[in-house]
């Protein structure tokens, strides 16, 4: 696998969104018009629901455990205080991430998208000419193992940058694990099947950077979407809001607490928990005044592993609801499509009763 050159997929290059912001633009431009979207809008007449906050300092005892269980049941999203991860780490990140986008052009053209990618600037699921496109810019790439970094990228970016990647992305990994542990034991699983899977899973970072919007009501910052992966934490980079979850059937407002990271189930960890945590549909909104960044880490199974149910989960009662697939096939499939809602997760489901 190391010496192998991992491609799980590609996309159509896009222009630079915060580039197209700068103009004086009264309008947004037809292909950013999201009318496929439901409105960004939320009414807050009703105080929206919050989702769980869960303390990671209590999760050995039985009562935060239980807690931990049910966000990932009913919500699929929950906060995390007492994370462990270093607030001056945190802070770095943020402000490393900010001078990013800030890069004259000409240095983010080195960083830019090859046609053949999804990794660097530029966006990944743009799979024709005329499809609708997100008001927002997005750096992505592999972080781990390490041998899965594209030299290219890693070696452009800002030496402080490189740095402060190298150690978030570590600091990351170990949290991941410890909550991949924590909610093997709320399943009631054998702590073997997640380690298997995970120990040496992979990666992956998405900064998000999306510019005021002439038009917010008319345009999305990300469009409705479960993540692919195991789990997703989420740091949000500036004090602007913007994240929507579904929950059910209608969209919530997010509100991040203070030194707290966002954390969501992705579609491998419904498959491998047998659908009793289940990815939620989440979308980001824009605003006509300020600028918004966040962070995505993503962390998955291992890409030369295979992923279905846990074996330790099924019984006669609790029958499979997914079939065996390998992981880079899995992603790849994710990859060859646009992103829409829960579909292609839709597409790995076993029809039982049939």
């Amino acid at each position: 696998m190391e010496s192998e050159v991992v491609k799980l997929g590609s996309s159509l290059l896009v222009p630079c969104v915060k580039e197209l912001a700068k103009k004086p633009l009264k309008h947004v431009p037809p292909q950013y018009v999201r009318t496929d979207e439901d409105s960004p809008i939320v009414s807050h007449t009703n105080l929206s629901p919050q989702v769980p906050v869960i303390d990671m300092e209590k999760l050995s005892s039985g009562d935060e455990l239980e807690q931990l269980h049910y966000a990932c049941k009913e919500w699929g999203f929950f906060q995390l205080i007492n994370h462990g991860v270093s607030s001056s780490l945190v802070e770095r990140m943020k402000m490393e991430v900010q001078e990013l986008f800030n890069l004259p052009m000409e240095e983010k053209k080195k960083l830019w998208q090859k046609p053949d990618e999804i990794e660097g600037f530029g966006h990944a699921f743009v799979m024709s000419e005329e499809q609708k496109l997100n008001w927002g810019d997005r750096f992505y790439m592999m972080t781990l193992p390490t041998y899965l970094r594209k030299p290219h990228l890693f070696s452009n970016l800002p030496p402080a940058f490189r740095e402060t990647l190298e150690a978030y992305s570590v600091e990351l990994k170990h949290l991941f694990m410890k909550l991949l542990e924590h909610m093997a034991e709320a399943l009631g699983m054998n702590p073997n099947d997640m380690r298997v899977l995970f120990e040496e899973g992979y990666q992956g970072m998405r900064m998000n950077y999306y510019p005021p919007c002439p038009q917010p009501e008319l345009a999305i910052g990300f469009n409705s979407h479960s993540d692919a992966v195991g789990l997703t934490i989420l740091l949000q980079a500036n004090e602007i809001e913007g994240l929507q979850i579904r929950n059910s059937g209608v969209w919530v407002h997010i509100k991040p607490l203070p030194n707290a990271f966002v954390i969501n189930i992705g579609d491998c960890m419904e498959i491998m928990s047998n659908g009793i945590y289940q990815s939620v549909e989440h979308r980001a909104t824009v605003n006509s005044v300020k600028e918004r960044l966040s962070v995505a880490t993503f962390y998955s199974p291992k890409l030369d592993g295979e992923m279905g149910p846990a074996p330790s989960l099924i019984t006669p009662q609790t029958p499979p609801l997914f079939g065996r697939i390998g992981v880079a096939d899995f992603f790849k499939g994710f990859y060859s499509r646009e992103l829409r809602g829960k579909s292609y997760l839709d597409t790995l489901r076993l029809r039982l009763n049939e």
